[in-house]
């Protein structure tokens, strides 16, 4: 009798404590349901308004969607200008970027991530490159026209502008190359050393193999903004208004490569747009939302690319 009713205030307490976890876990619940609701709506919020924006830059611009506005020189009329040295430009100063910035990038990452002693040396390098990662263009810009234009006289050419949308990008490139690598189980590497591989074996045919999906959704979002940058650009004296190609890089003789383009002046899609904007007439206006719309049009096809090989690469590797 006496076990009975010492028995009742405990299954009372217990019952007590079962109501007030399922009310938790039932306001948990609700919590997370708000917390979806409210990200999906600011997610299809942006969408939308990305959407708009560039739903209006095709309006006003889509009679200039032909090819002619791709072959054609800048033109003092408007019915008559093209992008030609605008999306030339670009192509070479984003190869002269990925040439400068992905191996270096890359090479950073892999050493502070798996050479790179931990100490406070290692941690003031990492902190550094992630604050670099934030800094406003404009400021690679002033330091690109103080390093390379005036005290390595490189003058306002290709190789001053890829040089400093390296420089851009580069942080960029070291985090996301260490945040593969460090997703990488560490099972993989000791099951390497058991076998009797080397660091650097373990680093080439391991580490490197499997956060390649990463690195390379990395470099190609690098290059996305790089492609986009007009501010320092500009800083460093790109031209408004060209009418000529830089040299070709490929030569019909030996030994076949020309270096003159390097030196060339240029300019790109952002300063083509920005110079035709700045002028009164609307017609050059509707050539710049043409630009714009290309640009759009580029950075969603590098950053969808960058998305689909990842998911490739990661479904082809087998842990």
């Amino acid at each position: 009798m006496t076990s009975d009713v010492t028995q009742k205030p405990a299954q009372a307490s217990v019952l007590k404590n079962l109501d007030a976890v399922r009310a938790m876990i039932k306001r948990h619940k609700f919590n997370d349901y708000i917390f979806s609701a409210i990200g999906l709506l600011t997610l299809m919020l942006v969408l939308l308004t990305l959407l708009i924006l560039f739903s209006d830059l095709v309006m006003d611009g889509y009679e200039r969607f032909n090819l002619s506005f791709l072959s054609e020189y800048p033109s003092r009329r408007a019915a008559n200008a093209g992008l030609l040295s605008a999306w030339v430009g670009s192509a070479l100063v984003m190869l002269v970027t990925f040439l400068v910035a992905v191996p270096m990038g890359v090479a950073a990452g892999l050493y502070l991530e798996e050479y790179a002693p931990k100490n406070w040396f290692s941690d003031l390098i990492e902190i550094n490159v992630t604050n670099l990662a934030g800094v406003p263009s404009i400021v690679y810009g002033l330091l690109a026209l103080g390093l390379f234009v005036y005290i390595l006289d490189l003058g306002q050419s290709i190789l001053t502008a890829g040089l400093t949308l390296g420089l851009l990008i580069l942080p960029i490139v070291i985090v996301s190359t260490r945040e593969s690598i460090r997703a990488i189980p560490i099972a993989i590497r000791e099951a390497a050393y058991a076998v009797g591989a080397t660091k650097w074996q373990v680093c080439y045919d391991h580490v490197i193999k499997y956060s390649y999906g990463g690195i390379l959704t990395g470099v190609i979002i690098g290059m996305a903004r790089a492609l986009g940058e007009t501010a320092p650009i500009i800083t460093i004296g790109a031209l408004t208004f060209i009418a000529f190609l830089p040299p070709s890089p490929v030569t019909e003789v030996a030994p076949f490569i020309n270096f003159e383009w390097l030196s060339s002046g240029f300019t790109v899609l952002p300063i083509q747009m920005f110079n035709w904007l700045s002028r009164p007439d609307h017609a050059f206006h509707i050539n710049a939302a043409a630009t714009g719309a290309l640009i759009i049009i580029v950075t969603l096809l590098m950053n969808g690319t960058a998305i689909y090989l990842r998911y490739k690469i990661r479904k082809n590797i087998k842990w």
